[in-house]
């Protein structure tokens, strides 16, 4: 058995060392290993598994929930979202740092991309309070931190591909998410607001004339949109009204309709969502198909219960191998994207930690914690590429930047393991649908 498991082992490395693309790497290395270790009718199983993937209805809402951020991408919501906010968060210490913060964890919730999130709100934050005087690392690196929100405030992609995977509830991994989310954002605004009290110099004088309270309230006439689109989205789903696919729908139409009363809808626009969520999701497609092929390759050859068992001769905590998760996924975000390790990795890991005890909906939560402070740790952190493109800084310096930030997550990895209710409290008291 450990020749297999070195050898299977070996094999992916090998294909990925020689930038094979994710997905044939994946069908490769299982349809060798099957080839070489099992007389098995390979011609048959590829259909038979990427069939029953490909019409799951957690991938059909994956699809719309890709189509509704690209449609957003495309909108001017980034400056919605800065009037909107800005008078609000110029009440706090830290004024207007905060406004990535907010805005990040609002648009998250109606994208479900990180790497959206990071563009849209960062397109204006970024520029705004760098030529109003914001210190460069807090503007730079904060936004890096918020924009991985897109991963974990609902309705998140990731948690969609690992509820496929791992078959459990997409509605109970999005809902579970809602608390961590949370926690993670007003973590990011205290940090904010602690270095704006302890040196102020971090942190412009404003020059914006002093605003009424009635003109405060005006300013949400700017979020209206995107906090309709959350109720509508997410109410609809928590509220027992609609499954994920369902509300996906209702999203990519709240999106149009935004993008229509934005006037930024032409038939070019609309043209270039279809093509960038035809894309992206024929991408995610083909690896999560992959993924499970060899999934499936793995458990035909005992790779998965041969690792567990010379894992279990560590004889590791349950603690302790959390700690190992987190710098596995750590070291392995610096040469992966987010998406891929977890599709790559899960036939493994995810056995291991129900083993220890751990909750199957937890553990997607703690997973996409730690792909997120992945999407800021280089030399591949995706957020940081982003920022690059849209402030010029080199990615050291941004992930630099971000190191605060990727530290807080890593806090919020140790909170969630220590009191587990941050993430499974809503899942059981709440009686959801689909």
């Amino acid at each position: 058995m450990t020749v297999i498991t070195l050898s299977t082992l070996g094999l992916l490395v090998l294909f990925l060392g020689a930038s094979l693309w994710i997905w044939l790497a994946l069908y490769s290395v299982g349809i060798g290993s099957l080839f070489i270790f099992r007389d098995l009718p390979i011609d048959k199983l590829i259909p038979q598994v990427t069939y029953k993937i490909a019409i799951t209805p957690e991938l059909m809402a994956l699809t719309l929930f890709i189509l509704m951020a690209e449609i957003l991408f495309r909108t001017r919501m980034s400056e919605s979202l800065f009037k909107g906010l800005s008078p609000w968060a110029a009440l706090m210490p830290g004024r207007l740092l905060h406004v990535t913060v907010l805005g990040c964890t609002l648009f998250a919730a109606v994208s479900g991309s990180s790497a959206a999130t990071t563009a849209v709100v960062g397109r204006i934050t970024s520029t705004e309070l760098l030529n109003r005087g914001y210190d460069r690392d807090l503007v730079i690196g904060s936004l890096a931190g918020a924009g991985t929100f897109g991963l974990l405030i609902p309705p998140s992609g990731i948690m969609i591909i690992y509820g496929v995977l791992a078959e459990e509830s997409i509605l109970k991994l999005f809902i579970a998410g809602v608390i961590p989310g949370l926690v993670l954002a007003m973590s990011f605004m205290a940090y904010l607001g602690i270095r704006a009290v302890m040196n102020p110099a971090l942190v412009a004088r404003d020059v914006d004339p002093a605003m009424s309270w009635g003109q405060r309230l005006r300013s949400l006439i700017d979020i209206a949109p995107v906090i309709l689109l959350v109720l509508f989205v997410m109410g609809s789903m928590y509220g027992g009204f609609a499954t994920p696919s369902e509300a996906a729908a209702v999203g990519c139409l709240g999106a149009v309709i935004v993008s229509a009363l934005q006037k930024t809808l032409t038939p070019r626009s609309l043209a270039a969502a279809f093509l960038g969520a035809a894309r992206t999701m024929s991408m995610i497609g083909l690896i999560i198909t992959g993924a499970v092929f060899l999934s499936v390759a793995l458990g035909f050859l005992g790779v998965p219960d041969a690792i567990a068992k010379a894992i279990a001769r560590l004889d590791l905590s349950p603690f302790m191998l959390i700690l190992l998760l987190i710098v596995f996924y750590a070291v392995l975000g610096m040469v992966l994207e987010g998406n891929s390790a977890i599709i790559m990795t899960l036939p493994i890991t995810l056995p291991l930690v129900l083993a220890a005890g751990f909750d199957k909906i937890w553990f997607g939560v703690f997973l996409v914690v730690v792909v997120e402070m992945a999407q800021i740790t280089p030399p591949v952190g995706f957020n940081l590429f982003v920022i690059q493109g849209l402030t010029g800084d080199r990615v050291g310096r941004i992930a630099y930047a971000a190191l605060p930030f990727f530290l807080l997550m890593a806090g919020l990895c140790v909170l969630i393991v220590i009191f587990p209710e941050i993430v499974l409290y809503l899942p059981e008291s709440i009686q959801l649908r689909g």
